[in-house]
């Protein structure tokens, strides 16, 4: 298994974590009652810890398609060409472990410092994608 493909093994666990983590705090404001019923009815917005774990899931959710996206194109690109990039373990490493020090960074509160790690985890993508788009050219 490439780096790559282990990285992205890891991040489905941290995707996990994100999910356990969010749901676990939305279930102790709104209750297990709420947790277990259809959702029909439109409940208040998640605030503190339990908003924070939402909204970092969320965001989760918004780059881990595009991080997957990437580490498959890399592949077939590599597969196909021959041609491994010294930059696409790099990238995924970067992805993985900003996206999982966000998390902790998130549910802390801490501004701007979060910010920057996204901004690594992007930097990550980015270096996967190039790599792929790199070994076809």
């Amino acid at each position: 298994m490439s780096t790559e493909l282990h990285i992205l093994m890891w991040s489905v666990i941290l995707a996990l974590g994100h999910l356990t983590i969010a749901s676990a705090a939305s279930t102790k404001v709104r209750g297990i009652k709420w947790n277990l019923s259809p959702r029909d009815k439109t409940e208040p917005a998640l605030t503190g810890f339990a908003g924070r774990a939402d909204r970092a899931f969320q965001n989760f959710k918004e780059t881990f398609p595009l991080f997957v996206a990437a580490v498959v194109i890399n592949e077939f690109a590599a597969r196909s060409t021959g041609q491994i990039s010294p930059m696409s373990p790099i990238g995924a490493h970067l992805y993985f472990w900003a996206r999982a020090l966000y998390l902790p960074l998130y549910l802390a509160g801490i501004p701007v410092v979060r910010t920057l790690v996204w901004l690594v985890s992007l930097v990550g993508i980015l270096l996967v994608l190039s790599s792929a788009v790199l070994g076809m050219t």
